[in-house]
């Protein structure tokens, strides 16, 4: 899920306006202009992440988005073996087999 990041004071407008004004998720969504889906994503971070409002005086911007989105472990992608490129030129020269067919 690759997303443009927002802004601290638009992250914090988030969490202020639901859980001070308790405001619903589409409604906090068109005050900031982005999508429920995005505030919805913020709040369930927010909450894994053990966070109330107000939020700590001493907690840094990047400390907050650390605890937001905590980093992860690259993943291994699955891996693909090389073909046998001398079976594929062998089989290259039989009649009617193309490229595509292998």
């Amino acid at each position: 899920m690759s997303q443009e990041r927002l802004s601290m004071r638009k992250l914090r407008e988030v969490l202020r306006l639901k859980w001070e004004h308790d405001l619903s998720n589409r409604a906090i969504a068109r005050s900031c202009e982005i999508s429920p889906a995005t505030v919805s994503e913020y709040l369930q971070r927010a909450r894994a992440a053990g966070l109330s409002w107000p939020l700590p005086a001493d907690l840094s911007e990047d400390q907050l988005w650390t605890r937001l989105f905590p980093p992860t472990e690259p993943t291994q992608g699955r891996i693909i073996p090389a073909p046998d490129w001398a079976l594929v030129h062998t089989d290259l020269r039989r009649k009617g087999v193309t490229l595509r067919l292998l």
